[in-house]
């Protein structure tokens, strides 16, 4: 579960470019022994069974497992949702088929925090003004089934720290940045601006975030001390 009143909880991607990495297993094992307990993938990149694997593992080891949804077609979201529901992760991060997604998640105990915004392509581009994505994330939050929003706020063109802070002003459920995160300063401006929880991919796997060295575990125990 999200903490609100500490730093925003990391999240470690097993994904570079918004896919899940095929050798996913080996870092997360790297992930667990550098001390990370919430820890997730995309629904592109692995098949299901390689997803399980990832899964199970992180249940095994007491961490919390977040599935996020980047394909944005009506049937291959649902299709991931529903998958997401046969693993039993613990989290359900984007998407933007709300109104069909709810149904699949009713009565689960599975925390869903959808896409504020405009949101597509691949990797995703969030579109808008801050005050536009501001008035998308209250209208998720409306709903009693939707437990937050995830904001791509590093991947909209506008004033970041000003759309953060919009965001997290405007809707009293935890908001999680997710997207193109890869320096202490970005988490810095997330965690003033009251921001739950941020997810880092890519720039830790490739060894881009001031630590001791490139190595994945140096990265790791970097972004978490931060």
């Amino acid at each position: 579960m999200l903490d609100q009143t500490a730093r925003p909880n990391f999240i470690f991607m097993l994904t570079r470019n918004d896919r899940t990495v095929a050798d996913a297993a080996a870092h997360l094992e790297i992930a667990l022994t550098a001390g990370v307990r919430h820890i997730g993938f995309k629904d592109i990149g692995l098949d299901t069974h390689g997803l399980a694997g990832l899964t199970a593992r992180i249940r095994a080891a007491g961490a919390i497992s977040y599935l996020e949804v980047v394909s944005l077609g009506l049937k291959d979201e649902i299709r991931s949702i529903e998958a997401g529901v046969r693993l039993g992760v613990d989290t359900i991060l984007g998407g933007v088929n709300v109104a069909h997604a709810l149904p699949i998640l009713a009565g689960k105990t599975i925390g869903y925090f959808p896409f504020a915004g405009r949101v597509h392509g691949h990797p995703s581009i969030l579109e808008g003004s801050a005050e536009e994505i501001a008035a998308s994330a209250a209208d998720l939050a409306q709903h009693e089934g939707v437990s937050g929003v995830d904001l791509l706020a590093y991947r909209n063109a506008g004033n970041v720290p000003a759309l953060i802070s919009a965001v997290c002003k405007a809707i009293a459920k935890p908001v999680i940045v997710a997207g193109s995160i890869d320096r202490p300063e970005q988490i810095a401006i997330l965690h003033a601006a009251g921001a739950a929880g941020f997810t880092v991919g890519t720039s830790a796997l490739d060894g881009r975030f001031p630590a001791k060295s490139p190595a994945l575990f140096d990265q790791l125990a970097s972004i978490l001390q931060g």
